[in-house]
């Protein structure tokens, strides 16, 4: 039985699924921001020099977008809660080889979430001191 996660008032989410590399690669870019403000985060991601901080990065900057926009808050405020990298479908491809045959090449996907939450400055000082 899957559990449906319900949506807190504060927070603003963004999905991105089947994206191109493995999770195992997409995780150690996620550990270094999970917990870290809007602005950090962006920061660290367009500095360190792994091919999956692209995707990641465009996920951030959507998850704030949609919670500028949808919801009203203010980027500055923004703090990532959640973030978690699930592992997706495989996708196969045929390579052709000598004497007629092929050779199968695996493609791994991976499912990535970002939740951004907003708390305001004096949740901010609770949470940091």
């Amino acid at each position: 039985m899957i559990k449906k996660r319900k949506k807190k008032p504060y927070e603003a989410s963004a999905l991105g699924q089947y994206i191109c590399m493995s999770a195992h690669k997409a995780r150690r870019i996620i550990d270094q921001i999970r917990g870290r403000s809007y602005e950090e985060t962006l920061m660290i991601l367009e500095l360190m020099p792994y091919r999956a901080c692209y995707p990641i990065f465009k996920l951030v900057y959507s998850a704030a977008a949609n919670a500028s926009h949808n919801m009203g808050f203010n980027e500055a405020n923004l703090v990532i809660s959640k973030a978690e990298v699930n592992e997706g479908a495989t996708r196969k491809k045929l390579k052709p080889r000598a004497r007629g045959r092929s050779y199968l090449i695996k493609r791994p996907t991976c499912h990535i979430s970002i939740v951004l939450e907003d708390i305001s400055y004096e949740e901010y000082e609770e949470y940091f001191i």
